[in-house]
């Protein structure tokens, strides 16, 4: 949309905030240009008395289009300038309802490249919310986002949020943390027209950056302070009821003469009424709304949709001038409410096409006192009934400074759900504004509805919950991994290992159907992994770099990492901590099940869909025995795209170590002892493993898990990560030698290791490549939940597998030492396995 740069903010030698700053005290100081852009007015509010009132937005005050649209554009230029082409492209800018949707959408229209979504208040039938905030200082506070494509929300790019003014910082505050929790990224961009927080709140913004892990910058186009006095609220309120008191106005209609102010009007009960003839005042005029387009950015508004509104625009001006008297030499196009962006691109095409001074401004929700008096900003005030059916019920609604200011036209522009018979009722506004101007235009511009939703977002997608987050779920931090699992916390799952092996082995059960009983370390063992994560932090923290490393260069800048729950989680927090340590990057991990022979949970695939790009999905696991894991994912995933599920998932694992060569994204391919193999639960946040059971996991749910609670006292999950992570520093060096060296080399899998497992099946007579656990990762996890039968050790292991010769000590387990093993070690469950393999004391009766 062409823009005339003109001075929007009127030439006089009162300031407009006189009236209030002298009789309460209110100062206000900074910028030069702060005076001319700001005015001041009193609201009935309990929270805040004083109202700042803009000359430059076009709510309250009527001012040149072409100069609201410029201070918007400006900022989004500024903003672009500030990010850059590509940064921008990748960005939303979000608006505040429901005086910032014109600004923000005028922003949008200033970076160029981005989407624009802004805040509701006015919930849609069948369009779910993708968010929600509170701004507390508001006579109307909650706030909806309802964006058409939920995609719009869920990218990692950075968001810009526009609001007029940036007082307390309380608004952008609560908003960034609703927003973050659920779509987490690395960068935030506020943008206001003045910045007047006071010194004690300047510092929170930097304290909310530090608290997410994001960087957060701030644009406005001026700043300054106010200067409140002790009592202002007070002193406020005992004015506006004094100035309400003088004139005893009470009725819907208010229009302060000169004799003082008219009253905040006592909302009435809503009646329904046919249209009244304004014939002679008022006409309709056809707007020819391009089809498609919305009328805003309720649902969001793209690039796309800004050139086809462009291209519409100069045909639709050319309607409303031809419709306009000919001797008008002053029009108000007036918007309605959160409907700001529309009206104001009209009037700028209206201001290049006509001779007549054009001015714009709003209606609004807001109740303010008005004073007619050069140094109040608020002079008159028009009081109507809602027109548009609103959520929270029946209420008034007012158009300021518009009596008395002299327009020889009003257009007013509303959407088509408030062209009601309210409007057009005797009270009503199209009649109000007929009483103060020769001339009503009436343009309707059709409210846009979603019809449908994308059909990557099914109505199941919508239906699931949110992830499960510590500490009401897991022990860890709620940043570090949200766990897409449905809580079974308060379901018997577990089986004794002996019951479970003989179900598993004879067909009746699947091991995903219960759970074994935890396993309590003795002391000694406690002992042992201690010392295994002291001996072996750094040789982890080097693994976890070069794996987060080659997912950078090779997969995505931002990637998406999500865990196989439990073995990867660990691992997908440290390498998350990783890309914050080296980057800066705030990156979302999720958790999610996959089941051997059943394949990974669907639903959660289909959520992440519904919030994230599927390309930058990386699957992250501990490490590789003989794949089996990997090629499940593959087929899981192949299965999942031919049933109709969202495309673009890659189900190549990334692991911390890669023994097998199953995969080519890898930290190391040496089998060692990772110090998280050593336990279960008590090191991945105390979640159990994955549950997937009919009676428990309908077709619409998550897989299931448990969180060990009672568990508290033994949890080592934090202390785990913080001590790898705590040797980053030190080995990043080594980590880019060895980054380097890889994406030159040949990664290819080779599957060696299912191979060695095949012949380890045929060489022990086993003919069942599932019970053959090949690693150190594998080989504890059977002595921990199986039933094991041997140990096959690598001769010459040394401290990698003390641990399992202590397990295989308290089990009975013989421990065999081979030559040439390719693993460190292996572990074979005890094949065809009944209860009769176990002696009267649990341990394994020895092998024949």
């Amino acid at each position: 949309m062409t823009h005339i740069s003109e001075n929007p903010v009127p030439e006089t030698s009162v300031w407009s905030g006189s009236w209030v700053a002298e009789r309460l005290g209110v100062g206000l100081d900074g910028d030069d240009a702060l005076r001319s852009m700001l005015g001041l007015a009193l609201r009935r509010n309990p929270k805040r008395a004083h109202l700042l009132v803009s000359n430059v937005l076009g709510k309250h005050v009527p001012q040149l289009p072409s100069g609201v649209y410029a201070a918007g554009h400006d900022l989004g230029v500024r903003v672009r300038n500030l990010l850059g082409d590509e940064e921008a492209g990748r960005a939303v800018v979000l608006g505040y309802a429901e005086t910032a949707t014109g600004l923000g959408h005028a922003v949008a229209d200033g970076v160029a490249l981005a989407p624009y979504l802004h805040s509701t208040r006015r919930p849609v039938e069948g369009v779910a919310r993708a968010g929600g905030f509170e701004e507390s200082h508001s006579h109307a506070t909650s706030h909806l986002l309802l964006p058409e494509d939920p995609r719009l929300l869920a990218g990692d790019g950075p968001l810009v949020l526009v609001d007029d003014e940036f007082s307390t910082g309380n608004t952008v505050l609560n908003t960034v943390r609703a927003l973050h929790e659920r779509f987490p990224r690395e960068r935030y961009v506020i943008v206001a027209l003045v910045d007047m927080r006071s010194p004690e709140d300047q510092g929170r913004l930097d304290g909310l950056a530090r608290e997410i892990g994001a960087h957060v910058d701030l644009v406005a186009a001026a700043s300054g302070t106010v200067r409140l006095p002790d009592g202002v609220l007070e002193k406020g309120q005992a004015l506006v009821a004094e100035h309400e008191g003088h004139t005893g106005h009470t009725g819907h209609t208010g229009h302060a003469g000169h004799a003082g102010a008219a009253a905040l009007p006592v909302p009435q009960p809503r009646q329904k009424r046919g249209p009244v003839g304004h014939a002679d005042r008022v006409e309709r005029v056809e707007l020819g709304w391009p089809a498609g387009v919305p009328d805003g950015g309720r649902h969001g508004f793209t690039p796309a949709h800004r050139a086809a509104l462009d291209a519409a625009l100069p045909g639709m001006a050319a309607r409303i001038a031809g419709a306009l008297p000919a001797d008008a030499r002053r029009v108000l196009v007036l918007g309605f409410e959160e409907l700001m962006y529309a009206p104001l691109a009209l009037g700028v095409e209206l201001e290049r096409r006509t001779g007549a001074e054009v001015r714009f401004s709003t209606t609004t929700r807001s109740p303010v006192l008005a004073v007619d008096d050069p140094g109040y900003a608020i002079r008159t005030r028009l009081a109507f009934p809602a027109h548009d059916d609103p959520a929270d019920g029946p209420g008034t609604r007012y158009a300021y400074n518009v009596a008395g200011a002299g327009f020889d036209a009003v257009v007013a522009v509303v959407d088509s759900v408030a062209d009601t018979p309210e409007l057009h009722a005797p009270d009503g506004l199209l009649a109000q504004l007929a009483a103060h101007t020769g001339h009503v235009l009436l343009a309707v511009v059709p409210s846009y509805t979603p019809e449908c939703v994308p059909e990557y977002v099914s109505e199941r997608s919508r239906m699931l919950p949110e992830p499960l987050r510590g500490p009401a779920f897991s022990s860890y931090a709620p940043e570090d991994v949200g766990w897409l699992l449905q809580d079974l916390s308060d379901v018997t799952l577990e089986a004794p290992t002996e019951e479970r092996e003989e179900a598993i082995q004879s067909g009746g059960a699947h091991y995903a159907e219960s759970l074994p009983v935890e396993y309590q370390p003795s002391e000694r063992y406690q002992e042992l992994f201690r010392a295994a994560l002291d001996t072996s932090a750094a040789r982890i923290a080097q693994a976890v770099g070069t794996v987060t490393e080659t997912v950078l260069a090779e997969r995505s800048p931002r990637p998406v990492l999500v865990s196989l729950a439990r073995a990867g989680t660990p691992v997908g927090v440290l390498m998350r901590r990783w890309a914050a340590h080296r980057h800066g990057l705030d990156l979302p991990h999720y958790a999610v099940s996959i089941v051997r022979g059943r394949g990974i949970d669907a639903n959660a695939l289909r959520w992440l869909a519904a919030h994230h790009d599927p390309a930058d999905v990386v699957f992250v696991d501990g490490w590789t025995g003989k794949g089996a894991i990997t090629r499940e994912l593959a087929d899981a995933v192949r299965e999942f795209e031919s049933a109709g599920g969202p495309i673009g998932f890659n189900p190549e694992i990334a692991v911390l170590a890669d023994p097998g060569s199953c995969v080519r994204t890898y930290g190391t391919r040496e089998d060692f002892l990772i110090p998280s193999a050593c336990l279960n639960s008590t090191v991945s946040g105390l979640i159990s493993r994955t549950v997937l059971r009919a009676d428990l996991v309908g077709p619409d749910d998550f897989h299931g898990g448990k969180f060990y609670r009672e568990l508290a006292d033994a949890d080592v999950s934090r202390h785990f990560v913080d001590a790898v992570a705590a040797r980053f520093g030190e080995v990043v060096d080594a980590v880019d030698v060895r980054v380097k060296e890889l994406l030159s080399a040949d990664r290819a899998p080779t599957w060696e290791g299912w191979a060695a497992v095949e012949r380890i099946s045929e060489e022990y007579g086993i003919h069942d490549v599932n019970l053959v656990k090949p690693g150190v990762g594998e080989t504890t996890r059977v002595l921990l939940r199986r039933v094991p039968w041997k140990i096959l050790a690598r001769k010459g292991a040394g401290a990698d597998l003390d641990h399992v010769r202590l397990l295989a000590e308290q089990r009975g387990v013989p421990v065999e030492e081979v030559d040439e093993l390719p693993y460190t070690c292996v572990g074979l469950i005890h094949p065809q396995y009944t209860r009769g393999a176990t002696g009267a004391d649990g341990k394994a009766v020895a092998s024949r």
